[in-house]
């Protein structure tokens, strides 16, 4: 506070509030006395105060002062190993990698969300029928691997907000995340037909993409058919079914009619009896046609797959073929390939329902296996895709052992 003096020696000093309230001080007397001061400096702090209070009442809600700039938004999902992964609330970005990764984003319709994929997609393939479907999400997107062999270089330079990798090839996980610094969330993928893993790659699936509506929705459509098939199928005794036998199974490339499989997907979902199951293997192998003679099975299936295969051997074999009590009663059918790159769960589910009308006609008599692929189809991929198939020759229909 400054001091001022008169010219009659009095100390005189303005203290200020805003405005001017000059008090008078004088040296041998108080002439505001120290109760009216206190009062005062009480009424200005008061006043303050209230002032202050308004102000801060008028002005509008906001960030907190200090905050700076938000922290993305982010949530926790638990991966196929259990790893607890940090991603994006909302995941625009993604990339799939290894096999079945891509097939099962497709289900999940989030293919729009794909902004790299690995070699194998950028040619329109019918026998994957995600990939045929959706090619012109696929087609000029940068390529970032091949399947078990990703290129770190390329993932990191597209930038997504999540890497989905299939555990069906390789686990490398957090290895993959280490050193790209890209959140990896690892699905199990299936080459199976509706088992566990399918459903825990959905599940796992719908939590990336905030779409476990979708996720529920194929998990109730596979367990109302696997409920239905089954209910028709369990209690056909043993003695009354017939005998079946499936050629031309594709496995680590194309074989002819000695390729077989135990454990078929769609005739093991109709407890159909496989053949194959009673020769102890547990995948597709080749077998000795001989065997295929001494079983001579009432009801024969050949994969599109393997039909050049058997053409070029009928012409050589025909005597073979001839003797199969199934090709000379002419019940000899197709089933549509669904295994490339693994399992394509739609089309096993369409065989399984041809292959079920074919062995339990009276108990599949409300069925048209045609018009149960298109529902399939249209609600795995948004796609009538048996169309698509059955003008390029592949439908469900009698085969004539040998024909071109």
């Amino acid at each position: 506070m400054n001091r001022k003096y008169n010219d009659k020696g009095e100390n005189t000093c303005k203290f200020h509030l805003g405005y001017s309230l000059p008090f008078l001080i004088t040296g041998k007397k108080i002439i505001m006395k120290k109760q009216r001061l206190l009062s005062a400096m009480i009424l200005v702090v008061t006043v303050a105060a209230g002032l202050v209070g308004c102000a801060a009442a008028a002005k509008p809600a906001g960030k907190p002062l200090g905050s700076g700039k938000a922290a993305p938004e982010s949530k926790i999902i638990e991966d196929a190993l259990g790893r607890q992964v940090e991603i994006p609330a909302l995941v625009e970005r993604v990339v799939c990698l290894n096999v079945g990764a891509l097939r099962y984003t497709c289900y999940m319709q989030a293919q729009d969300r794909v902004i790299a994929v690995e070699d194998c997609e950028k040619e329109q393939v019918l026998s994957r029928p995600y990939n045929y479907v959706n090619f012109d999400y696929f087609k000029d997107l940068p390529v970032i691997g091949t399947n078990g062999n990703h290129y770190t270089e390329e993932l990191i330079a597209v930038n997504p907000d999540v890497i989905i990798m299939s555990n069906y090839d390789s686990n490398d996980a957090q290895k993959l995340q280490d050193i790209s610094g890209i959140p990896v969330v690892l699905v199990p993928g299936s080459d199976a037909l509706m088992d566990q893993d399918a459903y825990e790659t959905l599940r796992i699936m719908g939590e990336v993409y905030g779409n476990e509506e979708r996720a529920q929705e194929l998990i109730q459509y596979m367990d109302q058919i696997k409920k239905d098939l089954n209910t028709r199928t369990a209690d056909v005794p043993e003695e009354v079914k017939p005998s079946v036998y499936v050629g031309g199974v594709s496995f680590k490339g194309f074989h002819g009619f000695e390729g077989t499989e135990a454990g078929y997907g769609p005739l093991q979902v109709i407890n159909a009896r496989n053949l194959a199951d009673e020769t102890g293997q547990t995948a597709a192998f080749s077998i000795d046609l001989e065997q295929v003679m001494a079983w001579d099975p009432d009801v024969i299936f050949v994969d599109f797959n393997g039909m050049p295969l058997i053409r070029e051997d009928y012409a050589k074999h025909a005597d073979f073929y001839k003797q199969l009590r199934a090709v000379k009663e002419e019940r000899v059918y197709s089933q549509i390939s669904f295994r490339s790159n693994a399992a394509n769960l739609e089309t096993a589910l369409t065989d399984a329902y041809y292959a079920a009308v074919i062995l339990y006609p009276e108990q599949f008599s409300d069925v048209d296996p045609e018009a149960k692929a298109t529902e399939i189809f249209k609600m795995f991929l948004g796609n009538d895709f048996y169309a698509t198939l059955k003008e390029n020759g592949y439908e469900f229909r009698k085969i004539q052992m040998g024909e071109e």
